[in-house]
């Protein structure tokens, strides 16, 4: 892009810049690695009469390191809502407030939302400094497909729900949705979630990004079904990023892939009551195909 495309002032209401930032700025902070602190971030931060931060001894640490001392205050999952009224009052007497997470960009599976929802419908103004972002950087090493894509925060904790989430994107799968597919994921919860994932969506390719700009950094590509095997045998440590391909195989193949490994340790009534939770498929579909396929050890 030509030079003389920043050289002239805006001409659009946004400030000049390196002038203060005004409302509610929601400022990106890095993932991992200090140096991707923007001097733009660095700046909102020292202009703020407050900073929303999600852990506040965490970002403090943040904070000391590029030298903003402006006073912070929590704002989390479990008193958003409390702290919503108190924000708006100060964002309506002029004051410069900025929203930070624990890592990365604002909203984006952390707190915030509620109020931002809430800025914007009193009109308050609402502006961001755009940064690092662990779910979009992961998709780029991936090697799947960049778009489109459909980030789904961290899957549900417990087994069963998972399956029933992955069911349902299933569905959606075989009701026309082809997108490569990213979620977060706690360490201890990987290799369980991996198994879940390549029994509702079959070995598809994959990706498991950790770690992401610090020392440690990886990016392990395969199928679903080869990510689930190591990591049943390798603990994972750090912040973990799964990501999964569209579908590539068509969806008859995909239902005898699930219900081979079903049959091969539960009956045919469990098998197919297993698959149709993940896949999404009516049970009674399912229950016929696992009918037809039998147990792989029926003498039939």
């Amino acid at each position: 892009m030509p030079d003389e495309a920043y050289a002239d002032p805006p001409e659009d209401g946004l400030p000049e810049p390196g002038a203060p930032l005004a409302g509610l700025v929601l400022v990106s902070t890095p993932i991992g690695n200090l140096g991707d602190i923007s001097p733009r971030a660095r700046q909102a931060l020292a202009d703020a009469d407050l900073i929303l931060c999600e852990d506040t001894r965490h970002s403090a640490r943040l904070l000391s390191a590029i030298g903003v001392g402006v006073r912070t205050e929590p704002l989390h999952e479990y008193n958003e809502d409390a702290r919503i009224a108190p924000v708006l009052g100060m964002l309506r007497a002029g004051r410069r407030i900025a929203l930070i997470s624990d890592a990365g960009t604002p909203l984006v599976s952390d707190p915030g939302y509620r109020l931002v929802r809430a800025a914007v419908a009193e009109g308050l103004k609402v502006t961001a400094v755009p940064g690092p972002n662990a779910a979009v950087m992961a998709l780029t090493l991936s090697g799947l497909p960049p778009q489109p894509f459909l980030f789904l925060g961290f899957p549900p904790p417990r087994s069963a729900a998972r399956r029933a989430a992955f069911g349902t994107l299933r569905a959606a799968e075989r009701a026309g949705l082809s997108a490569t597919l990213i979620w977060h994921e706690a360490p201890h919860r990987l290799a369980e979630t991996l198994e879940d994932m390549a029994f509702s969506f079959g070995p598809r390719a994959a990706a498991v990004a950790r770690e992401l700009t610090k020392h440690f950094e990886e990016v392990r590509r395969g199928t679903l079904t080869d990510l689930a095997a190591f990591y049943a045998s390798s603990q994972a440590r750090g912040e973990i990023t799964v990501l999964v391909g569209p579908p590539e195989e068509d969806d008859q193949e995909d239902l005898d892939g699930a219900l081979t490994r079903a049959l091969a340790t539960h009956s045919v009534k469990d098998a197919a009551a297993l698959v149709s939770a993940a896949t999404g498929l009516p049970r009674k579909i399912v229950y016929a195909r696992a009918l037809a396929m039998g147990r792989p050890d029926d003498s039939a």
